[in-house]
């Protein structure tokens, strides 16, 4: 249990590795799973408690996050406040599911399904299977895509593409306010400060600080892929009613 827990464990985490795909695999396992509960999700108050038990695991997370930092010794502002992208969208997420809100939905299916999907591919993870935080982050970031995706298959909720244009001007404050918490702490959060030590996207992005404006280029190339079905949809629809 101690080596569960431990913050010295020698048990590195290596991307796509064996621990790496099967994580990967879970989160597709996941994703298919809602998709063909949907119907049934749907039923009475389901819906609700499904959302209720998104948010709940969510909670978990962060919570036992957070007591892990503290019992370990290692909470440090420099490194653990929840400002990353994901630890936002995990906020967000929470928000989301308890008050059905279609504005804060707009933002989390955008940055929230973008963010955590590169954080899945190319995750900064120190602590490698069966360790706590291997568990805890692999747990966070596949229900942070599944929230959203539940709003969408469960509640009817839809982005637009004004949605793309909301989200992007949230990024572009947030960054603004990571960036002195940065400079007050001596922090790295959303990698404002210098690319992450693990290899990521960002690596193909340009040195430091032209790599922060081709992170809204790519951002926006994301988020109008992920608006793709709505919009093909919607257009197909149209020449239906037309025809």
């Amino acid at each position: 249990m101690n080596r569960f827990f431990d913050a010295d464990s020698p048990n590195v985490f290596t991307a796509y590795s064996l621990t790496h795909m099967i994580a990967l695999a879970v989160f597709v396992a996941a994703v298919v799973l809602l998709y063909i509960s949907r119907h049934w999700l749907r039923q009475g108050r389901r819906s609700r408690y499904g959302r209720y038990a998104l948010a709940a695991l969510l909670i978990a997370s962060e919570v036992s996050l957070n007591a892990w930092y503290v019992a370990e010794n290692v909470y440090d502002v420099k490194y653990t406040l929840p400002l990353e992208l994901c630890s936002l969208s995990l906020y967000l997420s929470i928000a989301m599911l308890f008050l059905r809100s279609r504005f804060v939905f707009q933002i989390v299916y955008f940055a929230g399904i973008g963010g955590a999907i590169q954080a899945l591919l190319t995750p900064v993870l120190y602590y490698d299977f069966p360790h706590f935080v291997y568990f805890e982050f692999f747990a966070a970031h596949i229900a942070i895509i599944l929230s959203p995706l539940y709003m969408v298959w469960m509640e009817g909720f839809r982005p637009t593409l004004k949605s793309i244009f909301v989200t992007l001007g949230f990024l572009n404050v947030m960054l603004v306010i990571v960036f002195f918490v940065n400079t007050a702490t001596g922090g790295n959060y959303m990698f404002v400060a210098s690319k992450p030590e693990t290899a990521s996207l960002l690596d193909f992005l340009g040195p430091y600080p032209w790599y922060l404006l081709s992170m809204e280029a790519v951002a926006l190339v994301i988020f109008l892929l992920l608006y793709w079905p709505f919009a093909a949809r919607a257009s197909a629809t149209k020449r239906k009613s037309s025809g």
